[in-house]
């Protein structure tokens, strides 16, 4: 069983959404996790219809993701984000992907939404980056077996960067399945902060988080844009 697992905070707007275009995932023996981080706006009411269940934990994706899959009963934990639709039959692409490459984690390619054309380019870097380097981001939708997430530690408890703090851990045990099929990330959070100034952040970000700052740190550099 695949079980795909939604952190969420205040997303009324896109859930159900989100949800809704899982439905034939479900039908084909899928469980939908919803984890909700306090929401205030009518989320989990919205989440509620179209998942398997919608459970609450501790505000912070690592922590909401570490408790959906727990809680989970799938044997490939997939991890989505609240604004992104996974590609036709993802299913599939990501059960048989994992048996004909023999290993035990993954992720998709992104495309990004939205009108500003720097985007495009913006999803190009990531999936080029992430073949090179080995590590995955959250906006990609990474995917492992239960075992391996595991072994590996789960997510680490820390407020931003966690999903490459995971992909390092990961990788450990051996490289990504990178899938071509292009999952469709939303793109209102950087056109709402600025693609450019969002740009230029994350890099700065990055490198400081590679060069060993601390990620709650970050965390507060990043909320204040």
């Amino acid at each position: 069983m695949l079980s795909i697992i939604v952190p969420c905070l205040n997303e009324a707007e896109v859930i159900a959404g989100t949800l809704s275009a899982l439905a034939p995932l479900r039908s084909r023996g899928a469980e939908v996790i919803v984890v909700d981080g306090g929401s205030s706006d009518g989320t989990v009411e919205r989440a509620a219809p179209h998942a398997d269940c919608v459970i609450s934990a501790t505000r912070g994706r690592a922590s909401q993701m570490n408790a959906g899959a727990a809680r989970a009963r799938g044997e490939i934990l997939l991890f989505l984000h609240a604004d992104t639709l996974l590609p036709e039959s993802s299913d599939a692409l990501i059960m048989d992907g994992l048996q004909r490459s023999r290993r035990g984690w993954g992720r998709f390619d992104v495309a990004i939404s939205g009108g500003h054309p720097l985007l495009q380019w913006v999803a190009w870097l990531m999936n080029a980056r992430s073949r090179l380097t080995g590590i995955a981001t959250g906006d990609q939708a990474i995917f492992a077996t239960r075992s391996l997430f595991t072994a590996a530690g789960r997510y680490p408890d820390i407020p931003l960067m966690e999903d490459i703090a995971l992909s390092k851990r990961l990788k450990q045990y051996g490289p990504p399945l990178c899938l071509k099929h292009r999952l469709i990330a939303s793109g209102r959070r950087w056109e709402k902060r600025g693609v450019v100034r969002t740009i230029l952040l994350m890099w700065r970000l990055r490198l400081a988080y590679w060069l060993g700052a601390d990620p709650r740190k970050l965390a507060v550099r990043y909320d204040k844009i």
